[in-house]
C-alpha cells in the first residue's frame, strides 16, 4: 500500500476544471451527506487521485472553517506530506490490482483508523482489477467499516463488473481544457507555446498523458523523422543508409513504438485537414510551418495511401512482427 504523493495541491480550488465533481464534494463536506464508497470516472491524467486526497484532507481537516481543508492542521500537514497514516492508496501491481493485494486492505480495515474521523482507502484504476479481486472487494464495498470511505478510480474506456458499479456513487469527469494544460506543461517545463500546444492537443485533456510523452520525448523522434521524410529523395544511397539506421534506432521504442506510429498518423490526418482548408483542428502545432511543403511533396492520394502504410505497420507490430524490419518497410513507403 502506497502513500499519496507529496507537493499535489490540498484544495478544491486548486485543481484545474473538473468543476462538477468539485461541487458535487464539496456539498457533501458541508452537508455531511457522504456515501461510503465512491467511484471517480473519467479520462487518465484529469485529477481523479489529486481530487480523491483533497476530499480526504476536507474530511479529516481539524478547523473545519468550510469545504476547503485548512493546510495548516496536524491532518492536513499529514495529508501534505504524504503521511497520513488513515489514507490509504491501492494502486495496481504490474498491470492489475490483485487479490492478494484486496486480502492485506480487508485485513487492515479489521482495525479502527489510527487518528482519522473518516479512513478513506483510495484504489486506483480499478478497471484493472482482475475479476477474483473485484469479487473479494464485493463484501468491504457493501458494508465497509465504521470511518471508512472507498474512493476508487477508473478510466472511461475501462470495463468495470456491474456490481462494482451498483454499489458506489459515481462522480463523473472530464478531460481538462487544452489551454490549461499547455499553460502546465510550459510552466513545468519550459516549453515554447507551440510544443506545449502539441503535447495538450495529443493528450486530448489528460495532463497525465501529456506529461508522458514529454518524458518520452516521442516529440523529438516524431520531428527527426519527419524531417527526413520531408528531406530524403527515394532511391539514393544516402536515403538507403538513413532510412535503415533511422528504422533500427526507432525500433529501440519497443513498447513506446505503436504511441510513436499514432504520432506520424496524427500529423498525416493534420497534413490533410491542412490542404483541405481546415487548419483550426490540427494538432501537431509546432509543425506548422513545414505543412505547406509537406503538402507540395504529397497529393491528397497520396497521404492517404501513407495513412493505410502506418495501419499496416500497427497491425504487424500487434502481430509481434519484427519491428525494425516494419520500421524499414514504413520508412521507405513514406518517403
Amino acid at each position: 500500500m502506497n502513500q499519496s504523493q507529496k507537493n499535489l495541491p490540498l484544495s478544491f480550488a486548486g485543481i484545474i476544471g473538473q468543476n462538477k465533481a468539485k461541487k458535487l464534494l464539496r456539498r457533501a463536506v458541508a452537508q455531511n451527506r457522504l456515501t461510503h464508497a465512491f467511484l471517480f470516472k473519467g479520462p487518465m491524467g484529469v485529477g481523479k487521485k489529486t481530487l480523491a486526497r483533497t476530499f480526504a484532507a476536507a474530511l479529516n481537516c481539524q478547523k473545519q472553517e468550510g469545504q476547503e481543508p485548512c493546510g495548516q492542521c496536524p491532518s492536513c500537514r499529514k495529508f501534505l506530506a504524504g503521511s497520513h497514516p488513515d489514507f490509504i492508496v491501492i494502486e495496481p501491481e504490474g498491470a492489475a490490482i490483485k487479490i492478494n493485494q484486496v486480502r492485506e486492505l480487508k485485513k487492515a480495515l479489521v482495525f479502527p483508523p489510527f487518528a482519522a474521523k473518516i479512513r478513506v482507502v483510495l484504489l486506483c484504476d480499478i478497471h484493472t482489477m482482475r475479476r477474483e479481486a473485484a469479487n473479494s472487494l464485493l463484501k468491504t464495498l457493501e458494508e465497509p467499516p465504521s470511518q471508512t470511505m472507498l474512493i476508487l478510480t477508473a478510466d472511461e474506456a475501462g470495463d468495470i463488473l456491474p456490481t462494482i458499479l451498483s454499489r458506489c456513487q459515481t462522480v463523473p469527469f472530464a478531460p481538462l481544457p487544452q489551454a490549461e494544460v499547455a499553460k502546465i506543461l510550459s510552466r513545468e517545463a519550459d516549453l515554447d507555446p507551440e510544443s506545449a500546444a502539441t503535447l495538450a492537443a495529443m493528450g486530448e485533456g489528460s495532463l497525465g498523458r501529456a506529461r508522458l510523452l514529454l518524458a518520452k520525448d516521442l516529440l523529438g523522434l516524431r520531428r527527426e523523422i519527419i524531417d527526413h521524410l520531408l528531406r530524403l529523395e527515394p532511391d539514393t544511397l544516402a536515403t538507403i543508409q538513413t532510412i535503415s539506421e533511422l528504422a533500427e534506432s526507432t525500433a529501440r521504442l519497443k513498447e513506446d513504438l505503436g504511441e510513436l506510429l499514432e504520432l506520424l498518423i496524427t500529423w498525416i490526418h493534420d497534413l490533410l485537414l491542412f490542404s483541405h482548408g481546415a487548419p483550426g483542428s490540427i494538432i501537431n502545432h509546432d509543425l506548422y510551418p513545414g505543412f505547406p511543403a509537406a503538402c507540395r511533396r504529397w497529393s491528397g492520394i497520396q497521404l492517404l495511401e501513407r495513412l493505410r502504410l502506418l495501419d499496416t505497420a500497427r497491425k504487424q507490430l500487434a502481430r509481434n512482427c519484427n519491428p525494425t524490419a516494419v520500421c524499414e518497410v514504413l520508412f521507405f513507403g513514406l518517403l
